[in-house]
């Protein structure tokens, strides 16, 4: 039966998906319809890896299916959630596949806060389990081979997909079972046995002998390769080198085979001859060194009555001379083994189940995108909103539309009335004092939270660093400094807003203690307020002028422009597009996303007719302006003017500067009350995005600390020393050569059944000095057998010092250390016989002493011979 080789399974420790990734969504997609899905796909999500890594899997189809549908949902959700050591942190621990553990300090693992370590742990399963149902494949059918052979390349292309990805996917060293030279040789081992499989189906379909002797080489050669890459380290089990090398030269040989017919075919007979020879030559070399792990006893007897045939004909009828190997025609190879690309998803039952859920980078695009329009709004706005303040500034300082109402000189202008009714209607003076006094406690309570988010990264980065400072190099994890710059700059980002903030408070606390006096003029009964203002000689008879008449028609005209900004602004804020089609489309297209570049392109589409209707009006305003100005020279001309005339219009030009201060306060008290709030959110999230990380930390450096104990507990308290070879215990026998450990060789070639425990030889007999001349007078006593083991081969280095040799026995030169009636050899004297007569009772020449157990060969290190 052929040996295949397989590889085992990755642990790992559970890990509780549902609660991060349900905050995540939560504070993500806050009131939107699809939240309540999104929840359920987390559940799913958390049974399904369940399903692929929290129980044992049989090699079975089924099982290699979850664990695909695992990897690919994994990659499926990568794009979609911001997995990091500083934003979504998940730690995954992974024992490594080939490391045993020892008594105290367990196995070998590594905890990692990465989705790229989760995907290729669960496809170096796959890759494994894979393996594992083709080595249970029944090689006499012809589905059983056709499936090896798609296993076993599905095998070779998820460890070679790892070797490529995983340094760039962790970045740090990898455990030894995922390192780029282990995963490397298990993608050529699993190539290796796909292509031995092609030629057993090639073998089993009969195929050209020229066809099979490509397709056997090629195996060889793949196995020699592997062979190579292992062939000096120590990075998989013991078990796989000999099994490499016996499968290197068993190809060989099988494609010398072929060729040897190829030849006989063309009646090349010396050739033919050659080639059986030098199979028969490797089959012998695997006979003697690798039979514990491979049996070619039907190869070797193919081969070998090939042989006898082919040089009987030779010899009596061709008599053609049989060259050397070295000058035989190389042996072509045909590769039809090719690993499996591994592009996901792999899996054929697989469905997203975040399929709605936009990827990271659309949403990091959409992100930056809103960002662009909200400053493309703003600026647009901002700009109209400055072009009507200066307009109304410079009114205010014409004194109109009040100079052309105050023409009685006694009576409150119609507009300073109407800005008088509109004060109080938003509260007055008492609606301003208490934003005013908000501010400060809203202030105060955004940078509590602030300061308790970054004391947290703090406190825990302080820790880091004592316990990095007392392990050294063993507290190999990301430091707490490293990991928290993205915080740490956004804190300060923060920080810097809240003290812009602060100097934007104190500047509208200026300006409304500039303004306080006449905005409470403002606030007064009409009575009061007219009584306030200086009354002067009339100018009535300016009224029904030509020049109040064109001042009024241009304020008119100056009024109708506010108006149609105030509709503009309404369009450009109710302006919408959604740009995740775009993103998602460059996204698939592209691989990636110029967000700048789809974003300045669609936002100028988009607003580039409103910019236009901005400067349009904007110019219209300058020319109004400079009309008003002009009529309003030609009018302060005509009008009569006194001291009591200027007090008068100086202030109702105050009272007008007032009331629009009053408004612009508002506004922006409003908007920095709204702003406090807005950002008190933010603050929360940064404080929850800061309080996990932390925790996630906190959990990570627990393991580490649990971890470093345990390797601390394995290490020797004491430098080792040699023990003197006086001391040393010999090695207990053991019943048999050791076979590979299923793991790696599902089934083996059964050892032949021990034979019976031979008799215990009889104790020495008492030697006198005349026994030593005569023949012994009694026989020895026939002693019952025991169950005693039977006797193996000494180990390959002797333990205990070597043994002297006798004159006249050579038979006990080289007794092992597990014989105990060595040390008899010392009392034993010469035979005193008759010359080339042995010891009374002597079997025949060149046969063992009956009942005395033989020692075996000893057994010759293994590698490859060409």
């Amino acid at each position: 039966m052929a040996t295949f080789i397989s590889v085992p399974l990755k642990k790992s420790s559970e890990v509780d998906l549902v609660k991060p990734l349900s905050k995540f969504v939560t504070t993500t997609y806050q009131g939107s319809e699809e939240q309540a899905e999104y929840h359920r796909a987390v559940e799913e999500l958390n049974k399904l890896r369940k399903s692929a890594l929290g129980r044992p899997l049989d090699k079975h189809d089924s099982s290699l299916e979850i664990l695909l549908r695992y990897y690919d949902q994994l990659c499926a959700v990568e794009p979609k959630f911001p997995f990091s050591e500083n934003q979504l942190c998940l730690t995954f621990t992974w024992k490594d596949a080939f490391d045993k553990g020892s008594l105290f300090g367990g196995s070998v693992k590594l905890a990692l806060a990465s989705l790229g370590y989760e995907k290729t742990c669960v496809l170096f399963n796959s890759a494994a389990l894979a393996s594992q149902i083709a080595a249970e494949q029944n090689l006499d059918s012809d589905e059983g081979l056709k499936a090896a052979a798609k296993y076993y390349q599905l095998a070779s292309g998820a460890f070679g997909h790892i070797k490529d990805t995983v340094l760039s996917a962790l970045n740090r060293e990898p455990t030894m079972d995922i390192s780029p030279e282990t995963v490397g040789t298990l993608s050529l081992i699993m190539l290796a046995q796909a292509q031995e499989v092609f030629f057993l189906k090639a073998t089993s379909d009969k195929m050209r002998d020229g066809v099979i002797a490509k397709l056997a080489n090629q195996a060889a050669d793949f196995y020699g390769d592997a062979f190579k890459q292992c062939q000096y380290k120590d990075n998989l089990p013991k078990e796989v080198l000999p099994v490499l090398a016996a499968k290197h030269c068993i190809m060989q040989a099988n494609a010398e085979l072929h060729q040897s017919m190829v030849a006989k075919q063309k009646k090349h007979f010396g050739e033919e001859i050659a080639r059986l020879q030098h199979a028969a030559e490797l089959v012998k070399t695997v006979a003697s060194r690798y039979d514990e792990y491979v049996s070619v006893k039907d190869l070797s007897e193919k081969i070998n009555r090939a042989l006898t045939a082919a040089k009987k004909d030779n010899d009596f009828i061709y008599n053609e001379r049989v060259p050397e190997v070295k000058d035989l025609e190389h042996i072509g190879k045909a590769a039809l083994a090719k690993p499996t690309a591994i592009t996901p998803p792999i899996s054929q039952k697989f469905s997203d189940l975040f399929e709605k859920m936009v990827p990271m980078a659309v949403q990091q695009s959409m992100s930056i995108y809103n960002q662009r329009k909200a400053e493309t709004v703003n600026r647009l706005v901002g700009t109209m909103r400055e072009a009507t303040n200066l307009c109304n500034g410079v009114l205010a300082s014409l004194n109109l539309p009040a100079a052309l109402e105050d023409l009685s000189g006694d009576s409150i202008p119609q507009s300073i009335v109407e800005k008088s009714h509109a004060i109080i209607q938003q509260g007055g003076l008492q609606s301003i004092e208490q934003l005013i006094k908000g501010l400060p406690e809203l202030l105060t309570c955004n940078r509590e939270i602030l300061d308790e988010s970054l004391k947290m990264l703090n406190d825990e980065e302080t820790t880091d660093n004592e316990l990095r400072s007392k392990f050294n190099q063993r507290w190999n994890r990301t430091p707490s400094s490293d990991l928290y710059k993205p915080l740490r700059a956004e804190g300060a980002n923060f920080r810097n807003i809240l003290d812009k903030a602060v100097q934007a408070d104190q500047v509208v606390r200026d300006r409304y203690n500039t303004h306080c006096e006449m905005i409470a003029l403002l606030c007064k009964p009409e009575n009061e307020l007219n009584a306030a203002i200086p009354s002067a000689n009339p100018t009535k008879t300016l009224q029904g002028s030509e020049v109040v008449n064109v001042l009024q028609s241009l304020l008119a005209q100056l009024d109708e422009v506010k108006r149609e900004r105030e509709a503009l602004e309404g369009e450009i804020k109710a302006v919408t597009f959604d740009m995740s089609v775009t993103f998602l489309t460059a996204l698939a297209q592209d691989g990636a996303i110029n967000e700048e570049q789809l974003s300045l392109a669609q936002l100028d589409q988009l607003y580039s007719s409103y910019n236009q209707r901005v400067q349009a009006s904007l110019r219209k305003q300058e020319e109004l302006l400079g009309q008003v100005q002009t009529s309003h020279q030609e009018f302060s001309n005509l009008k009569q003017s006194n001291s009591e005339a200027n007090q008068r219009e100086e202030v109702l030009k105050k009272l007008a500067s007032a009331h629009d201060s009053y408004v612009e306060i508002s506004s922006n008290l409003r908007e920095g009350t709204k702003f406090y709030n807005d950002l008190t959110e933010i603050l929360l999230k940064f404080q929850n995005k800061c309080s996990d990380i932390v925790f996630a930390r906190k959990t990570e450096r627990d393991e580490l600390l649990k971890d470093l104990q345990q390797s601390i507990a394995r290490e020797p308290s004491a430098p080792s020393f040699n023990v003197p070879a006086y001391q040393s215990t010999p090695a207990a026998p053991a019943a048999g050569p050791t076979p590979a450990p299923r793991t790696l060789f599902p089934e083996q070639p059964q050892q032949p059944p021990a034979k019976a425990a031979p008799p215990a030889r009889p104790p020495p007999p008492a030697i006198t000095p005349q026994a030593a001349i005569g023949p012994p007078a009694n026989p020895l006593p026939a002693v019952p057998p025991t169950n005693n083991p039977p006797p193996v081969a000494p180990p390959a280095q002797a333990q205990g010092p070597p043994y002297p040799t006798y004159q006249g026995y050579p038979g006990y030169y080289q007794m092992p250390m597990g014989y105990p009636y060595a040390a008899y050899g010392q009392y034993y004297m010469p035979y005193q016989g008759a010359p080339g007569q042995g010891y009374p009772g002597a079997p025949p020449s060149g046969q063992p002493y009956p009942s005395y157990p033989q020692q075996p060969p000893q057994q010759q290190p293994y590698y490859p011979q060409q």
